[in-house]
């Protein structure tokens, strides 16, 4: 039989984030489940408050739906007229930030972070991700840490971002190409 001698060192086995922010985390999950999960989809502005007493930096007229998932709400900016659309979710350990009409359609997903798979430490890394004003992440569509949503940009459905997105440009696909430009609205 194969043994294995793994130590605390195993980077395997270490732990990301210490106990601190854990505990932060498992609040804030607590009191989103209670005082926002369930709330009437017109509650918004709740929803809002909530995030702010928790750190995040949220503009006017915000559309923030109730069965959203953010990992630390005081990671997350956004300016004015953002919509967080049903079922996304939002890991931002490096930090998001979403500009002025902004709009992340239903279950998409932001990842701010990833592993050094090419290092025995797998170390990990995390990185902010920037989606500008009037740009649009359609439904099911990824975008991946560190990148940065032009102005206007369009990621089309279930498509994956894992590289920066030109200005008034509208992609799709896995990874994500060129399909057309778009008209400038703004």
């Amino acid at each position: 039989m194969l043994q294995h001698n793994i130590s605390n060192s195993d980077a395997y086995q270490r732990p990301v984030f210490g106990i601190k922010n854990k505990i932060k985390r498992a609040i804030w999950q607590l009191v989103w489940l209670i005082l926002c999960r369930y709330s009437p989809i017109i509650f918004h502005s709740w929803r809002t408050t909530i995030l702010r007493l928790f750190g995040a930096k949220i503009g006017n007229k915000n559309y923030i739906y109730p069965n959203i998932k953010i990992w630390a709400p005081w990671l997350l900016e956004t300016e004015d007229v953002v919509t967080i659309g049903p079922g996304v979710e939002i890991y931002n350990p490096g930090g998001v930030f979403l500009g002025d009409h902004s709009i992340l359609s239903q279950d998409s997903y932001l990842c701010g972070a990833t592993h050094n798979y090419d290092s025995i430490d797998y170390d990990y890394i995390s990185k902010k991700i920037i989606v500008k004003r009037y740009s649009w992440i359609c439904a099911k569509a990824i975008i991946l840490a560190g990148v940065t949503c032009g102005e206007g940009s369009v990621l089309g459905a279930g498509s994956i971002a894992t590289k920066d997105l030109e200005e008034w440009t509208i992609y799709s696909g896995n990874p994500s190409k060129i399909i057309k430009e778009r008209k400038k609205i703004a």
